[in-house]
C-alpha cells in the first residue's frame, strides 16, 4: 500500500438528513403531545431520553480519549465518528429541560413534607435537594462539554496544520478527563437514575450505568463505522481486522456489562438488607417480572452467542445488527430502571414511549449528519494515522 493517504471528503446521503428530519419531528410532536397527556409518565420517559443520549454522547468521548492514552493506532481511522457522536454532548442542557422542569413529577425527595417525616430521606437531604441536584447537574454538563471542546478542537485542527503537539495536547487533556470521568458519570447516574428510589442505594450503580454507557457507545460507533466503510466514506485499505476490534470490544463490554448486573444482584440477595433488596423486588412484581426476564435475554443471552465466534466479529452485517440490538437493549436497561418507580406492579408500553423512541434516534441522526458534513470523517493530520490504516491483527 502507498504511504500516500488518498482521502476525498463526501458528504452523507441526502436521504440521511431527511431522515433525521423526519423522525426529529414526528418525535417532538408526539412527546409534546404526551406532556399535554401524561405529565408524569412524560418526565419519566424524559429521563430515559436524557441518560440515552448522555450515554452515546459521554461514552464516545471515553473512547476517545481512551484511543489517545492507549496509544491506539487501529481506531484511528475512525476516530471522527466517536467525535461527531460526542458533541450530543452540546444539546444535553436541552435534552434535561422536560424532565428537570417536572421534577417534582419524578424524584419522591422533592416532596419536602415527604423528607420532613421520613428519618432516612432527612439523613439524605444535604445531597439530595433541588438547588445542589441543579448546581451538580450543571457542573456535569459543563465539564463535559469543556473536555469535548478542547479535544476535538486539537483534533480538527490536526487537519490543517498537521502538528503532532496536538496529539499531545489531547493525550494530556484525556489524561486530566479519564478521572473526572469516572467521577462525574457515577454522580450523574446516582443523581438522575439512582435516586429514583432515594431509599435505596447500590455502591456498585455507577460502575453498573458506565458499564451500559460503554457498550452502547461502542455499538453506536461500530454501526456507523460499519455502514460509512461500506459506502465509501473512508480511506482506502481497511480491512477485516478492523472490524474484529469492534466486534471484540462489544463482546468485551457485553460481558463486563453482565457481570457488574449479576455481581449488583448476588451481593444484594446475598445481604439480604430489606433497604436494599427492595429496588429489585419491586421489578419481580406484577408485568416487571417479565421485562426483568427479557432485560437478561436482550441484554446478553442473544448479543452473547451471536457474537461468541470469531468471524461474526468480523461480520459486517453481524456487526451492523448486533450494534443497534445493543443500542435497543441499553435503552431498554434505562426503562427497566426508571419505569417501575412510575408505576409499581401493571405497566406496558404506549405511543407515549415510542414518542421518546423516535425523538432519540432523530436527535442522533441530525446531530452526527451536521458534524460529518462540515468537518472531514478522517483525521488525516493525526501521525498514527498511515499505522491504523496498516493494522493487522
Amino acid at each position: 500500500m502507498s504511504d500516500v493517504i488518498e482521502y476525498t471528503k463526501k458528504k452523507l446521503p441526502a436521504n440521511w438528513n431527511k431522515t433525521g428530519i423526519v423522525l426529529f419531528a414526528l418525535g417532538l410532536i408526539l412527546v409534546i403531545l404526551s406532556f399535554m397527556t401524561d405529565v408524569s409518565r412524560s418526565s419519566f420517559n424524559a429521563v430515559v431520553f436524557l441518560t440515552f443520549l448522555t450515554s452515546i454522547g459521554l461514552g464516545s468521548l471515553f473512547w476517545i480519549a481512551t484511543e489517545y492514552l492507549s496509544g491506539a493506532v487501529w481506531s484511528t481511522p475512525f476516530r471522527r465518528v466517536a467525535e461527531f457522536l460526542a458533541s450530543l454532548l452540546i444539546i444535553l442542557p436541552l435534552a434535561a429541560l422536560p424532565s428537570y422542569f417536572n421534577l417534582h413529577d419524578v424524584f419522591h425527595w422533592t416532596h419536602l413534607e415527604v423528607v420532613k417525616g421520613d428519618a432516612y430521606l432527612s439523613a439524605k437531604q444535604p445531597y439530595l435537594n433541588v438547588p445542589f441536584f441543579t448546581i451538580r447537574t450543571i457542573a456535569f454538563f459543563l465539564i463535559w462539554i469543556i473536555f469535548y471542546f478542547y479535544i476535538t478542537r486539537n483534533s480538527l485542527k490536526q487537519d490543517t496544520t498537521k502538528d503532532q503537539n496536538l496529539t499531545k495536547k489531547n493525550l494530556r487533556w484525556s489524561a486530566i478527563f479519564i478521572p473526572i470521568f469516572a467521577l462525574t458519570i457515577t454522580f450523574f447516574s446516582i443523581d438522575w437514575l439512582m435516586s429514583l428510589e432515594p431509599h435505596w442505594f447500590s455502591t456498585i450503580f455507577g460502575v453498573y450505568y458506565f458499564a451500559g454507557t460503554a457498550l452502547a457507545s461502542m455499538a453506536a460507533i461500530t454501526y456507523l463505522v460499519v455502514k460509512l466503510n461500506e459506502k465509501g466514506y473512508f480511506v482506502e485499505g481497511l480491512v477485516s481486522d478492523h472490524y474484529y476490534s469492534f466486534g471484540a470490544l462489544l463482546f468485551g463490554f457485553l460481558n463486563f456489562w453482565a457481570y457488574i448486573a449479576f455481581s449488583q444482584f448476588l451481593l444484594i440477595w446475598y445481604a439480604n438488607l430489606p433497604e436494599e433488596t427492595l429496588w429489585f423486588l419491586q421489578k419481580w412484581e406484577g408485568n416487571w417480572l417479565y421485562f426483568s426476564i427479557l432485560l437478561i435475554i436482550i441484554h446478553f443471552v442473544v448479543p452473547y452467542f451471536a457474537l461468541l465466534s470469531q468471524p461474526a466479529k468480523m461480520d459486517p452485517k453481524r456487526l451492523k445488527f448486533m450494534s443497534l440490538w445493543i443500542l435497543f437493549a441499553h435503552y431498554f436497561d434505562l426503562y427497566w430502571i426508571s419505569m417501575p418507580t412510575y408505576s409499581e406492579f401493571a405497566f406496558m408500553p404506549g405511543w407515549i414511549e415510542l414518542g421518546f423512541i423516535i425523538l432519540t434516534i432523530g436527535v442522533i441522526i441530525l446531530v452526527f449528519n451536521w458534524k460529518a458534513n462540515k468537518e472531514n470523517l478522517v483525521p488525516i493530520g493525526d501521525p498514527k494515522l498511515k499505522r491504523g490504516i496498516k493494522f493487522r491483527l
